[in-house]
């Protein structure tokens, strides 16, 4: 039990390192926008996160995670590391970061969605409906983003393929957590990511050379922190807790992304922008319960169960 507790503990702790340096990011991101492209920002953070990362696996001796990891490590690397950034960092250039984070937080819908299609998890009319709600709450934000000019739209449709690629990321991970440490994982998924985004690397180079001094400070600060730090976090704790109960934490990023994009940059989205990023909430809240004993709404566990049947038989 004392075992037990103390992976709890520490699993509760990674989890929060994650979702505020997770908050963090929407705010670096939407900074160093003004400076970078989208491309050239996903490759310059993800080249710092490597090197990072890379340093931490000589000096563990961490070595190359087995063959049987190398599957999901790939699939995470280049929907999660290399499409999930680019496309976060093009909607953050026409729509604000708080705005950003609530739409990107539909993903906790998404991951049950594939965790159906691809673990075989269950269909209950909650998640059914929960993604209704949600999808409600994407074209309330849409539709408040609209009197912006199509950019805008443009921003908030960016932002939902964004949660599409973290999703698909997670649906990936997980088996591959089971065969591999979080530090290797973490790391060849980033170095995936970076050379899916090298096409991107005469724009870094272009760029750079007339940037600001802050923008890039700021993007290797989304290499070492968020991305090398964070997602090592998140992995540690995605090992080591279910899948639904990592989701629920990620509840916490827009609350955040809004406080600190008010402090940081003085942005704070509207009313009606809010209440779409509430009824996201709201969605995958009730697509996330299910009903036992009565009326008491008890979490659902989503994907672990299937992923650790996916892990035995892949």
């Amino acid at each position: 039990m004392d075992a037990s507790r103390r992976t709890e503990l520490l699993a509760a702790g990674a989890s929060t390192v994650t979702v505020v340096l997770w908050a963090s990011a929407f705010v670096s991101i939407r900074s160093a926008g003004a400076a970078y492209s989208p491309g050239a920002l996903a490759l310059g953070r993800l080249l710092a996160g490597a090197l990072a990362l890379g340093v931490i696996c000589l000096v563990r001796r961490e070595g190359w995670p087995p063959r049987s990891a190398w599957r999901g490590i790939a699939i995470s690397g280049v929907l999660w590391f290399g499409f999930y950034m680019v496309v976060l960092n093009w909607g953050e250039q026409q729509v604000d970061a708080g705005t950003a984070a609530l739409v990107v937080n539909i993903g906790p819908i998404l991951i049950a969605l594939l965790g159906a299609r691809l673990l075989g998890d269950a269909m209950p009319p909650r998640l059914l409906a929960g993604m209704a709600v949600s999808f409600a709450g994407a074209v309330t934000v849409g539709l408040s983003m609209s009197g912006g000019g199509g950019s805008s739209v443009l921003g908030v449709v960016l932002c939902l393929l964004a949660a599409v690629g973290y999703a698909g990321g997670v649906v990936a991970q997980k088996p591959a957590l089971g065969r591999a440490s979080a530090l290797q994982v973490t790391t060849f998924g980033c170095l995936v990511g970076a050379v899916v985004c090298l096409p991107f690397a005469g724009q870094l180079v272009h760029e750079a050379a007339d940037a600001p001094v802050s923008a890039t400070l700021n993007m290797v600060y989304l290499g070492i922190f968020p991305t090398a730090l964070a997602f090592t976090t998140w992995a540690y704790a995605l090992a080591r807790t279910t899948a639904s109960r990592m989701g629920a934490t990620t509840y916490a990023v827009p609350a955040l992304v809004v406080l600190m994009s008010w402090l940081a940059l003085g942005e704070v989205p509207g009313l009606l922008t809010l209440a779409g990023g509430v009824l996201c909430l709201a969605g995958v809240a009730v697509s996330r319960s299910r009903r036992r004993a009565g009326r008491t709404l008890v979490p659902e566990a989503v994907s672990e169960p299937h992923a650790e049947k996916a892990t035995d038989s892949a």
